[in-house]
């Protein structure tokens, strides 16, 4: 008899454990992307005189603000699984085709809401490959990136388009308001409605569910097609808005805007602990992530180093990150 609670007692301490190592597993992903970004801001704020006064960061929020948006969408992109490396490309040609539907005299708020609709077409069309053709994300977005950069070049030239300085347009990009600037208030109403869409709705969990098991969410009775095919639209269309802000914040439309942004956002997500092989995202390690990206770009800068030295950094850290990656989704794959 004495010997039955003693069997039996062993086992709580063996769930709690499993519990607070599911927890450290679940979430490692931020805490150490958080850490991280805390270690970037420290060192430059060390190194350099510059980065932790108030107009060098409310630059870095301003120059994040289209990075922030793309990484969002992309968030719910790569949950599924897929992935999207169109996104630059979207940015040059909305930027580019924004700037030249206000020469030709398009009212600018029809101007953004023609370049939305134009990005979430883009979206719509390749999600229909992906989801319905079930041809490869990789492939459809990859042929996208050159097909949309191509039609970016041939409306220009490979000139940039210029905006009216006076046109209200440019304030999206350059209007401040009680003291923070636009594009960072865009990209937190953005930020807020994809937490909210990720984590509290049945489509952020379909979006989670598509990514960890397709065929079991879909003898559930979800549409996994469809929600696959929203989030490319989704993606699109936060493209079509970062390509809105830079070109007014810039006050031109350029069709080499945008090149190498899509490494940029990649990084920015599996930085955060979105899981490559998807179904495992958070918003919160994105916002971290892309912070950190943008923090790394604007040290460099701030220490001197040569401008090309930043994308070596950026392609490290992808490279660093897919390894962790791997080595802790798939792993923990494998040991359940």
């Amino acid at each position: 008899m004495s010997s039955e609670p003693n069997a039996y007692s062993s086992h709580p301490p063996r769930l709690r454990e499993a519990t607070i190592l599911d927890k450290i597993v679940a979430n490692g992903g931020v805490m150490s992307i958080a850490l991280f970004f805390i270690v970037c801001c420290l060192f430059f704020a060390v190194t350099t005189d510059a980065f932790l006064t108030a107009p060098n960061l409310l630059n870095i929020i301003r120059q994040s603000a289209p990075l922030l948006i793309v990484a969002a969408a992309m968030t719910f992109v790569i949950t599924t699984g897929g992935i999207d490396l169109s996104v630059g490309s979207v940015l040059a040609l909305t930027a580019t085709l924004s700037a030249a539907a206000l020469q030709a005299g398009v009212p600018w708020p029809l101007a953004i809401l023609l370049m939305l609709a134009l990005g979430g077409t883009v979206g719509l069309i390749q999600g229909y490959f992906i989801a319905y053709e079930r041809i490869p994300a990789f492939i459809v977005t990859l042929a996208g990136l050159s097909v949309i950069r191509g039609f970016a070049l041939l409306i220009t030239g490979g000139y940039s388009i210029p905006i009216e300085p006076t046109s209200p347009f440019v304030a999206i990009g350059r209007a401040w308001i009680l003291g923070i600037p636009a594009p960072a208030l865009i990209a937190i109403v953005v930020l807020i409605v994809a937490y909210i869409a990720f984590n509290e709705t049945h489509f952020g969990r379909y979006v989670t569910g598509v990514g960890a098991n397709a065929e079991a969410t879909r003898r559930a009775g979800v549409n996994t097609q469809r929600i696959i095919l929203c989030v490319y639209v989704l993606s699109g269309a936060a493209s079509a808005a970062a390509g809105v802000i830079l070109s007014a914040r810039l006050g031109s439309g350029s069709s080499n805007a945008g090149q190498g942004f899509e490494l940029d956002v990649i990084a920015a997500v599996v930085l955060g602990g979105t899981s490559l092989f998807g179904g495992r995202g958070s918003l919160v390690g994105t916002i971290l992530g892309a912070l950190t990206v943008a923090v790394l770009a604007n040290g460099l800068i701030l220490s001197h180093l040569s401008p090309f030295f930043t994308p070596i950094v950026t392609g490290f850290i992808i490279l660093v990150a897919i390894w962790l990656n791997f080595r802790l989704f798939k792993g923990g794959a494998r040991g359940r």
